[in-house]
């Protein structure tokens, strides 16, 4: 791997720490950063928001000369995020009363002066392609 792309994904987990402290000190409950599910899919965060499961994407960047971090949730990924939302679903016993998918924006770098982090929830509902398990 190339010394950009090393850095590239050291400010990917660095915006993926920074996002789940944010929402800790929301209230929020983590379980879980980085979830592997199935062999290509993977969640930023899982979280509980009171009763209601939610997915998080994060998106990280060093600034917004080009426009919103958020922007990036395309249809494409709002689709791999859904199937993956699913897959999740099918994987845990309980099922949740509810969900949503959340983007959390992080502008900054690490090592920097105190990052922005917007939290925008309910971003975007679940892709019509995919059902739920039940």
């Amino acid at each position: 791997m190339s010394a950009v792309g090393a850095g590239h994904l050291e400010t990917g987990e660095w915006g993926e720490r920074t996002a789940a402290r944010f929402l800790k000190k929301k209230g929020y409950r983590i379980l879980g950063s980085r979830v592997a599910v199935g062999r290509r899919d993977e969640i930023d965060l899982v979280a509980r928001d009171g009763r209601c499961l939610v997915f998080v994407e994060v998106k990280t960047r060093g600034s917004e000369r080009y426009g919103r971090p958020s922007a990036a949730v395309d249809r494409a990924k709002r689709r791999t995020l859904s199937r993956a939302a699913v897959r999740y679903l099918q994987a845990v016993r309980a099922r949740p009363v509810n969900f949503r998918f959340d983007v959390v924006e992080i502008v900054g770098v690490p090592n920097g002066p105190e990052p922005l982090a917007r939290h925008i929830e309910n971003a975007f509902p679940l892709d019509a392609r995919y059902s739920l398990p039940w």
